[in-house]
């Protein structure tokens, strides 16, 4: 039996999110710099996308990047934004065969130009498409996305649209960049760190954790089932005790 047909198909998480690390840590091992690793880093994302697919996961986030990786050397942001180019232009037929819909959260207007138009080119051209929802955080900050839906409501208080009193968790809720998804059930982080590094702290509350050793470029199909099985396995009570549940 393989590790597809051992996941429960009655328990699939609806929403997986992903930290991809360890990118530079493996093309160090290799005797490489750290671009050597990104570059690698596509099949990870490809099996990702395809296990997600294959399993019946309807929604998943990558975080590609985040506002903090604007402060790593230049050379090393260039090079990404360059790679980030080309892997649209590369994936977009396969995503369009596999029925993939791409949407994106995070900071838009920090990204070069060309980078922006690659990405909602993508956006576009699949927006039709039915399938998994790939959503990319790409220069995404979770503390940025709630500053700016605390703005939001506030303007709306300003502007007499709604009270404080009427100020609920699914108020903000409407106000993130999310708003148009389930809160993630499992978040994935690799390369053995075990920190969630400003990334969907708000829509995390309750998701499962699962922190596995494997550098990011080694991510294969088999890993994410892996995580599923695992997934699989808890005890999701949501503050409930055992007896409720």
């Amino acid at each position: 039996m393989n590790l597809l047909e051992k996941i429960n198909p009655q328990n699939i998480p609806q929403h997986v999110a992903i930290i991809m690390d360890g990118n530079g840590r493996w093309a160090k091992k290799k005797g490489n710099q750290r671009i050597f690793g990104h570059k690698n880093a596509i099949q990870a994302v490809r099996d990702a996308v395809e296990a997600a697919g294959e399993s019946g996961v309807k929604y998943l986030t990558l975080y590609a990047f985040s506002t903090e990786n604007w402060n790593r050397p230049k050379a090393e942001v260039d090079a990404l934004m360059s790679l980030l180019v080309s892997a649209v232009e590369n994936e977009t037929e396969t995503l369009m065969k596999n029925n993939v819909r791409v949407k994106h959260i995070g900071n838009s207007d920090s990204l070069p130009p060309k980078v922006l138009k690659k990405l909602y080119d993508l956006i576009d051209k699949t927006d039709s498409n039915t399938g998994l929802t790939l959503i990319l955080a790409i220069s995404y900050s979770s503390r940025s996305e709630i500053t700016s839906s605390i703005k939001k409501i506030a303007e709306k208080i300003k502007n007499n649209e709604i009270s404080v009193e009427e100020i609920t968790e699914k108020t903000i809720t409407e106000h993130l960049q999310t708003k148009y998804f389930p809160d993630p059930d499992l978040l994935i982080r690799t390369s053995g760190e075990l920190r969630i590094s400003n990334f969907l702290m708000w829509q995390i509350s309750y998701s499962e954790l699962l922190f596995t050793d494997i550098l990011w470029p080694d991510f294969r199909k088999k890993h994410f089932f892996e995580a599923i099985i695992e997934y699989q396995k808890r005890d999701r009570r949501f503050g409930k005790t055992e007896e409720q549940i």
